[in-house]
């Protein structure tokens, strides 16, 4: 099989990332794999075996140029079918790459974009914070890519759930399968020098839809009573900045740690007391998986994988999103009940290996799931 992906991710450039190598097992569970996208790097064509990687500039037009040079690939390649990692931009731009040609249109979701959440920025007993305008042009470009797709691959029951609900029968039912968690637990890694002896963390990237404000505003309000407890925040994003100003006025000096993106986060939870996240929205939920395996308790917002891998109140802490007094609760209870914290974190852990399991030959099921599109019916 022939088949070409669309979208976006600067790490397959360098051949030694994860990225990459789990690109390369794709390729050699398809037969023949294109992937173009945008990046700002020049533009680019790189082959190794089977796997190709096509590099357009980022910049004014680069969608309509995305979408052309995929459609020329298609015809002078024969591709087969073409996946889009999202159903907004790049999902806009497979389906003008597709048309006219033979190729089967495959679309994948790996976010909640019906949540309302996707747009909103707070409610009442939260901090608003500014949600991207594009979000509704998304949503919008969703209601008309989904529904030319030939198949569907989604990384959650929930995902699943709330776009069947949306479009039912005019669109393909999806196909569930998961994120990938990348190879085997790391050993611990020290977390950065910190004075506090309760330490939770939190990976992700510093944009609003992470909603760290709530994180703040909880710990500021139990700062004076738990005087243990402390944030390290893993990741890099465009909200840094205001989030360390928003620190200074809570008072949380030295009581939060911006510890900037780490390939080696996983490592770093181990060395933490509790993962907490405060998302709006998750397709899924990388990181909770990761934190159950790595043996910590875990406070998080009923998003993702939630309520479908993960139980609340019996794996993990689970509030609704923008709740920031219930989070606080909930770090109050792992610090009182140290009882509680090594049931959660053995059930979470046991479901957690399960569900790994289940999907460790993940590069032959996206094969399969591409392949049914091409097959003829007998």
């Amino acid at each position: 099989m022939k088949a070409l992906f669309i979208g976006s991710d600067p790490s397959l450039f360098d051949q030694s990332s994860n990225a990459y190598a789990r690109m390369q097992t794709y390729a050699d569970a398809i037969g023949t794999l294109h992937i173009v996208m945008r990046s700002s790097a020049a533009p680019s064509v790189s082959t190794q075996g089977n796997l190709t990687i096509h590099n357009i500039q980022a910049g004014k037009m680069s969608v309509h140029k995305l979408a052309d040079y995929a459609h020329e690939l298609i015809v002078r390649e024969g591709v087969e079918v073409v996946s889009a990692q999202d159903p907004f931009e790049h999902g806009w731009a497979a389906v003008r790459a597709v048309k006219g040609t033979g190729a089967k249109l495959h679309i994948q979701v790996h976010t909640d974009f019906l949540s309302p959440w996707f747009i909103r920025g707070g409610i009442f007993r939260s901090p608003q914070v500014s949600m991207p305008a594009k979000n509704l042009v998304r949503r919008a470009l969703a209601d008309y890519v989904l529904r030319k797709a030939d198949g569907i691959r989604v990384v959650s029951e929930r995902v699943k759930q709330s776009i069947l609900s949306r479009y039912g029968s005019r669109i393909p039912e999806p196909t569930v399968i998961p994120i990938a968690i990348e190879g085997t637990l790391p050993e611990a890694v020290p977390l950065p020098p910190h004075s506090f002896p309760f330490a939770l963390v939190t990976v992700g990237r510093l944009e609003p839809e992470k909603r760290i404000d709530d994180l703040l505003t909880a710990l500021a309000s139990i700062a004076d009573r738990y005087p243990a407890v402390g944030l390290v925040i893993i990741g890099e994003g465009r909200e840094r900045a205001r989030l360390m100003t928003l620190v200074l006025e809570k008072n949380l000096t030295g009581r939060v740690i911006f510890a900037g993106a780490r390939a080696d986060a996983w490592g770093m939870m181990r060395s933490a007391q509790a993962y907490i996240q405060a998302s709006a929205y998750e397709g899924y939920g990388r990181t909770l998986v990761e934190a159950a395996l790595a043996r910590i308790p875990i406070i998080t917002t009923d998003v993702g994988v939630v309520g479908e891998l993960f139980t609340g109140y019996e794996d993990v802490l689970a509030t609704p999103p923008g709740d920031p007094v219930n989070l606080a609760f909930h770090v109050i209870a792992l610090l009182e009940d140290v009882a509680a914290r090594e049931v959660m974190i053995r059930s979470a852990e046991t479901k957690a290996q399960a569900h790994v399991a289940q999907f460790v030959d993940l590069p032959n099921l996206i094969a399969r799931d591409l392949s049914r599109l091409i097959v003829t019916p007998a």
